[in-house]
């Protein structure tokens, strides 16, 4: 009996080791090999989709420049002479990149209060619900992936003011967002998986 005990401890014990997702999935420039090895995604891109009409190639797109779909990404510390960590250089984390202040109003408007940043299922619909104020605030249609991503980047406030404009690199990484939800739609178009 001891042995049967010993035995389910150990593996107990390894298969709490076995870290779930918080590694990306390979290939990430090819929407079906992601939908493959991440079947639950696809159930979550869609899902957000419903609820709140964002394509999933604009969510798939913001997702990879958020945090290139590592569910515990976070932003890098901030050190003082180079030296000394002073921080991190927001509160932005998992899949989304949301503030610990967006998200708290995410989840106080939409009930969703055990919902957390580190799974796909509530990122995603975080995105929607940002993206659908994106559209009511600002007008940005749900599709546009490079206006959609300004906003996100810059908030509401800053992206009405333009805010971006002043950021170049933002600009340019905007577009490479924009291209990546076109090449993900494209893709998407011809999934088995996702269909």
């Amino acid at each position: 009996m001891s042995r049967l005990i010993s035995a389910l401890l150990a593996m107990l014990v390894l298969a709490s080791c076995g870290g779930g997702y918080n590694k990306p999935p390979r290939n990430m420039d090819n929407a079906c090999s992601i939908i493959n090895q991440r079947p639950e995604y696809a159930k979550a891109f869609k899902a957000a989709e419903r609820r709140w009409g964002v394509p999933a190639h604009v969510q798939m797109a913001t997702i990879y420049q958020e945090s290139k779909f590592m569910s515990d990404a976070r932003t890098p510390y901030r050190f003082a002479l180079g030296v000394i960590p002073m921080g991190r250089q927001s509160s932005a984390y998992g899949y989304s990149q949301a503030l610990d202040g967006t998200w708290d109003e995410y989840r106080a408007e939409t009930g969703r209060r055990l919902a957390q940043r580190d799974k796909m299922k509530d990122a995603t619909d975080f995105m929607g619900w940002y993206m659908n104020k994106s559209l009511q605030k600002n007008g940005i249609p749900l599709d546009d992936a490079r206006n959609q991503y300004l906003a996100y980047h810059e908030g509401h406030a800053g992206y009405a003011r333009g805010s971006y404009r002043s950021k170049s690199w933002l600009v340019r990484v905007s577009g490479e967002v924009d291209r990546r939800a076109d090449i993900y739609a494209g893709q998407l178009a011809n999934c088995r998986k996702f269909r």
